[in-house]
This record gives C-alpha cells, structure tokens and sequence, in this order.
C-alpha cells in the first residue's frame, strides 16, 4: 500500500519507484561501477543492468568506459540529474501525503519498525535461504 502511494505519485514524473532510486543512487555516487552500485543497492549484477538499459536508452544515465577496457563507468546525464530532482520532488510531496494520511506519528513508529527488522535481517546476503 505504501509502494502503490508512492509510485502514485513518482509515476507523474514518468519514472517507477525502482528507476527513481536507481537514478538517485547514481546521482550521489556517480560516476560509478556498475558492480560497486549493485553492491550499494543491494541488488544483483544482472537485475541492475536489466534496470540501467531503459534510463540509459531514455538518455538519463550514460554507461562507458572505465579505468581498463574491461570496466564501465555509470553516470547521469545532465537530463538524468534534472529527472531526479523531478522525482525528489514528487517523492517529497508523496511523503507530506503520507504524513496526512497516517500521521507523523505512525509513520515514525513505521520507519523504526522497518529499521529494527532491516537490522535482524542483516544485510549479508550470503545468509539468505538457497544461497
């Protein structure tokens, strides 16, 4: 329900949920590896470049060349910085939404209770089951 409130309001920007964080994640680190911002992102090689290749046709990312010839940079352009702002706004109204909606209150004792059980998961992902 929270997602769906959210992406309500970021779909207006022509972007989902996911590439919004993604396009944040690599306007606060880029230029970046795209490994090291899979790691970053918690998220698999293969899910990240699945998710890179839209924004980047979109012209909002630019994925070259790196250190060797066996590396790639991924950076925003200057379209992909002017979205993410685009999209922090909407994220911000979302989140005063949010707060009317439920009251700063809950959604306080929300984020703590996220933050406790993101806590007892760990974030070694080795841990997880099947792996």
């Amino acid at each position: 329900m929270v997602t769906r409130h959210y992406d309500h309001y970021v779909a207006e920007t022509g972007l989902k949920n996911t590439q919004y964080a993604l396009l944040s994640y690599v306007v606060r680190l880029g230029p970046i590896r795209p490994s090291d911002l899979a790691k970053r992102m918690q998220m698999d090689a293969s899910t990240l470049t699945r998710n890179l290749q839209p924004l980047a046709a979109q012209g909002l990312l630019k994925v070259g060349a790196g250190d060797d010839s066996r590396s790639r940079l991924v950076e925003a352009t200057e379209a992909g910085h002017a979205k993410q702002a685009e999209g922090q706004r909407a994220w911000r109204i979302a989140q005063t939404a949010l707060n009317e909606l439920l009251g700063i209150e809950r959604v306080a004792e929300l984020h703590n209770l996220l933050d406790a059980c993101i806590q007892c998961l760990g974030d070694d992902a080795d841990d997880t089951p099947g792996s």
